[in-house]
């Protein structure tokens, strides 16, 4: 079932949402000194294509520098593509089928707001119930 739905969610959503990740984290890798944004946007581009089957955990080694370029990327592309994964979520919710589409596009949003501190792990690993 999880690849059934992955490759729906690719045609429908994550080639498109990844894209906008992918180019995120081309700019920041040009713009040398924020090249561990862009690392975590391809991070979370990666996860945006193939959602299903994995999940987002908080790392526990994450300070206040974390924090800090959490806020400074919210206001340089997260939110711009949290706005991409809430007008696609809306969109899939509309038909029955694509409801656990949008489900999945909501759940990007947090992660979308804040890579930084965030790694993605398959659902079956143990420190998926600690869920970020």
């Amino acid at each position: 079932m999880r690849t059934l739905l992955n490759l729906i969610w690719l045609i429908f959503a994550g080639f498109w949402l990844a894209l906008g990740y992918f180019l995120a984290g081309i700019i920041c890798c040009v713009l040398i000194v924020t090249i561990p944004f862009g690392i975590a946007a391809f991070r979370i581009g990666v996860y945006a294509l193939w959602p299903f089957g994995q999940t987002a955990v908080r790392r526990d080694d994450a300070g206040a520098l974390t924090l800090i370029a959490n806020v400074i990327w919210l206001v340089v592309a997260g939110i711009w593509l949290a706005i991409g994964h809430l007008v696609s979520g809306i969109a899939l919710c509309i038909t029955i089928i694509g409801i656990p589409l949008g489900l999945a596009n909501f759940k990007l949003i947090p992660i979308s707001l804040r890579p930084l501190g965030v790694e993605i792990v398959p659902s079956e690993d143990p420190r998926a119930f600690h869920l970020a």
